[in-house]
């Protein structure tokens, strides 16, 4: 049985992973050149923007399905802390900072705790523990 803080979990981690599968995917659709010459502008390695939009992407689907979602999750809690660092800090909390922030928190605590409801992760742990108990 699942319990509310794991159904908590789950909204948690199915939200970020769609809100990031959506920026990476326009990171690509908006044009992924252009993503690079912004991070080349602000004075970031342009080849960041193909690795940023590609864990955004992948990292978001795996988020949705529940794939490496303490991986993922870290992933996307260092690039939060990149974005706040490098570009949103400026601007100061409100209209800056604070979304990436919260996303961020998110991020944070799917990557410490996990998230095993309606996970592939949780099922490929089952199988494993199934073939283990009938080999021993």
């Amino acid at each position: 049985m699942i319990n509310k803080v794991e159904i908590g979990t789950l909204i948690l981690r199915v939200v970020l992973g769609l809100i990031f599968f959506v920026h990476g995917l326009d990171k690509f659709q908006g044009g992924i050149e252009n993503t690079a010459g912004w991070f080349a502008s602000i004075g970031l390695p342009g080849f960041l923007a193909y690795g940023v939009a590609l864990v955004e992407l992948v990292g978001g689907i795996a988020l949705i399905v529940g794939l490496f979602s303490r991986f993922v999750s870290a992933l996307l809690a260092l690039i939060m802390v990149g974005a706040i660092i490098k570009v949103k800090l400026a601007a100061g909390f409100l209209d800056g900072y604070e979304l990436d922030l919260a996303l961020m928190a998110m991020a944070v605590f799917i990557s410490i705790n996990g998230s095993k409801a309606y996970a592939v992760d949780e099922i490929l742990s089952k199988g494993k523990e199934t073939k283990n108990e009938a080999a021993a």
